[in-house]
Parts: C-alpha cells; structure tokens; sequence
C-alpha cells in the first residue's frame, strides 16, 4: 500500500554524512551502504522533533524517511544549521514514495531482490530501494521505496497501521512533537541512538537520562476497545487531575472486531504498580496492557 503519511528528505554533498551525524541520534558517518538505521531529530532540550528510517545510497547522499506532517518543519529547521557544511537538503517525497509491503505474498514477490535480514536495504535498480524492517508478530514487513513495488494483492490501511503500533517502533507525528525524550519512546531500545556518537542537539539531556538516575517513564503496548490518537492523553484511575502519559500511535484491528492497539508512553511505576489506566480522562476507555516484542531493561521494569 502506497504510504501517503510518510515522506523523504534527502541529504546530499561531501559534508551530509558529517552533518547528519552532527544533527541527529544515531552515528551516520560509519552507516553502511547495505544498512538500514532509526534516528531521531531532537530539540535542545533533548525532546523529538522527530522519527527517521535513514540509508545511504552512496558515499555522498542519505535518504531520511519521516512522518509526512513534521517534514515541512523539520527541513526547514535542518537547513538553518547547514551554514558553511557542503550538505544540500530537499523534500525528495515526490521522487521516492513509500509503499509498505507485508507478508508471505511480498517476500515471495521480492524473492532475491530483497533484503535477506531486518534493518538491511538492497537496491534492485536505480529508481527503487527496498528496505526490510523488522518483522512483527511473524510477519515481515518492507519500506519500498521509488518505483511502484510488484503487483501484489491489496494490503489494507489498517493492517500496516496495525504492524506498525505492534512493532512499538516510534514515529514522532504531528501531534507528538516535542512530547518525549528518546527514551521515553524507546528509541534506544530499538536502536535509534548511539550513545558512543559525538554530539547532537539535546544530547546532553537524552545521556543524562540515560547515565544519571533511574529512567522514569517507558513506551508500553496496550488494547483498548475505543478509537485512540496521538497526543492523547493516558490517564491514572486514581488521578483524574493530571495525565499519566500519552499515546505514540494507534490503530484498529484489522479483523473489524473494534479493539485498538496503542503504544503509549507512561510511569514506569504505573505499570509495575498494577494501576489502572484510561484514555482521555481518569474515567475513560481502559488500556489493557499487552505484550511488547522487545524486553524493557530489569532494572527498570
């Protein structure tokens, strides 16, 4: 299915490495041309301005997948701190759109022409890119990128959006700017930040968080039987005044049966501690807690 919701910047010249590197969570100047990596874009204070898949498809040019609704903003603040770095960067959405592949029928489809493991990139031509992700619940899952992918049977909205929440990958929408540092999203559990990189803006905070203390908040997997959003606010039964956390993404389940998957972030104490949590408000839609495909680290869980 053609991702209408994500976008691509491209980042090209002799100082893009370099100037990626300096911006961004994640190391860039030893990413491997046959890899695929998360990223994120942080303010000075240390919160996501956003989310990236990022490769490289030569020595000089990167390619940065994002939510489509930050990517205006985004560039924009990006090419304010270019100044004298040889690094050119656009909008590239047009010149390579996204499709989101799933299943048995696209690895079929793709055969060798694809990546053989998750987070590797394979490019079968010069006008396309596959991306492997990584598989969820069973079921792989590939960005295409460029020209139309092979003609596969429909893959419906909701099921990609589905895969996407049940990978607890996060991706900084509109209506999550500025609302977390990395590891309250567990961008660094996925592999989204290098702590052993030089610095970036808000890299100070998001070590700290990481170095100094016992991190208090995580990003969990949740069903609910209501409709949930971005930016939602996740509530504590027994604290109807202030919120709990909120919601990363949402979606509903494919098979019609009404349940939403939700990957919100919340108190690490909340969960160990059995309470109640709600959308919207302290007496709204329960949030079952569900299983997250990675491990949250002992010591916090």
């Amino acid at each position: 299915m053609r991702l209408s919701d994500w976008g691509v910047i491209r980042a090209t010249g002799n100082d893009a490495a370099a100037f990626l590197h300096g911006q961004l969570t994640q190391d860039l100047v030893r990413l491997d041309a046959g890899a695929v990596r998360l990223a994120g874009y942080c303010s000075a204070k240390g919160r996501l301005l956003a989310s990236f898949v990022v490769w490289r498809r030569g020595p000089a040019e990167f390619l940065l997948a994002c939510s489509a609704d930050v990517l205006p903003a985004v560039l924009k603040r990006l090419k304010m701190f270019v100044l004298r770095a040889k690094c050119q960067l656009e909008d590239a959405s047009a010149e390579w759109p996204l499709w989101g592949l799933a299943g048995d029928a696209a690895a079929a489809a793709l055969g060798s022409s694809g990546p053989a493991a998750a987070w590797q990139r394979v490019a079968p031509d010069e006008a396309s890119e596959v991306l492997r992700l990584d598989d969820v619940q069973g079921v792989a899952r590939w960005l295409f990128a460029g020209a139309e992918p092979p003609e596969l049977p429909a893959l419906a909205p909701e099921a990609w959006a589905w895969l996407e929440v049940h990978s607890a990958v996060p991706r900084i929408v509109a209506a999550t700017v500025e609302q977390f540092v990395p590891q309250m999203v567990n961008l660094e559990l996925v592999g989204g930040v290098n702590f052993q990189k030089g610095c970036y803006p808000g890299q100070e905070i998001v070590a700290r968080s990481q170095y100094r203390g016992t991190l208090k908040r995580r990003a969990y997997l949740f069903d609910a039987d209501a409709p949930a959003a971005p930016g939602q606010d996740v509530y504590a039964a027994e604290d109807p005044a202030q919120p709990a956390g909120m919601v990363v993404a949402a979606a509903p389940a494919p098979d019609g049966t009404g349940t939403w998957a939700v990957l919100a972030e919340t108190k690490i104490a909340a969960l160990a501690d059995g309470v109640a949590l709600h959308l919207g408000a302290a007496d709204g839609p329960a949030l079952r807690p569900a299983a997250l495909p990675y491990a949250i680290p002992a010591a916090e869980a």
